[in-house]
């Protein structure tokens, strides 16, 4: 080990200037490294993070491509710091370390470990398979969010899960044209639909687990929209996660791609909890 690596001055970023950041890019554009243990990575994480525990990172450098800016993490920006240094002392161009650490973080964040829901993305899956999968996911979250409005008392609460439903909707017929497009196969809606997979919502979780995980007030808006955002998280996670795995450079894309409309959700629910905050 070279001891310039450690002397090798890094940009640093604080939690809003590293949100902002990422929010401007798509994520096949960038890496976004955890460098803590991974019992601190499955208590919570940056969504879309690759974890390499700074001990292990000198013989995982292989795994990273210098050619991304990598935005790198810790716990509150030591351990950070001295893996931005090493990954600059090794031709990493673009590093930037997020000072104060996940501790500061208050964008998405995903829970559990990093295998959490890959078995759905086993990496070997056909890019229209990826795509059946895809869409699976998002059915059952609309059908989650549809299965609420019964439920609820509150008018408005109705209202915020009949949005919901509606946003999983567009993202289901979008992913269906994507489908039809690459795959240049004349398939209806319901054929389609049978292929479906019916194993977890999106995130890789079930939806007793997420109502489990997060205990949400179901006549609060406030914490139906918050719900939502976490799904929403886990489900950016997921998609990225299996994107990293996957050795098929077009799943790879379309799966990137679907993690960054996950982003935009994430930002129309941010948007939606404003208008309950005024």
């Amino acid at each position: 080990m070279r001891w310039k690596q450690f002397l090798t001055p890094v940009k640093s970023l604080d939690a809003d200037q590293a949100r902002n950041y990422m929010g401007n890019r798509d994520s096949d554009e960038m890496t976004i490294l955890d460098v803590r243990q991974p019992n601190e990575y499955e208590s919570g994480h940056i969504s879309g993070s690759k974890l390499i525990p700074l001990p292990d990172l000198t013989e995982r450098l292989h795994e990273l491509d210098p050619k991304k800016p990598t935005v790198v993490y810790c716990a509150i920006g030591g351990r950070s710091r001295i893996a931005a240094q090493m990954l600059a002392g090794n031709g990493f161009d673009n590093v930037y370390n997020i000072s104060g650490g996940f501790k500061t973080w208050k964008g998405e964040a995903a829970v559990g470990k990093e295998d959490l829901g890959l078995e759905l993305f086993t990496g070997d899956e056909s890019l229209e398979k990826t795509l059946v999968v895809a869409y699976s996911l998002e059915a059952g979250l609309r059908d989650f969010y549809a299965s609420m409005i019964p439920r609820v008392k509150n008018k408005d609460a109705q209202n915020i899960f009949q949005k919901l439903s509606e946003i999983e909707v567009k993202h289901q017929d979008r992913i269906f044209n994507e489908y039809i497009r690459l795959s240049g196969k004349s398939v209806s809606r319901e054929a389609f639909e049978e292929n479906m997979v019916h194993t977890a919502v999106e995130g890789g979780l079930t939806t007793e687990e997420y109502t489990n995980l997060f205990q949400p007030d179901w006549e609060s808006l406030s914490d139906i929209i918050e719900l939502a955002m976490s799904i929403e998280a886990q489900a950016l996670d997921l998609y990225l996660r299996a994107a990293h795995r996957s050795p098929d450079p077009e799943s790879r894309k379309v799966l990137a791609q679907i993690g960054d409309e996950e982003r935009a959700h994430l930002k129309q629910l941010g948007k939606l909890m404003e208008t309950l905050e005024h």
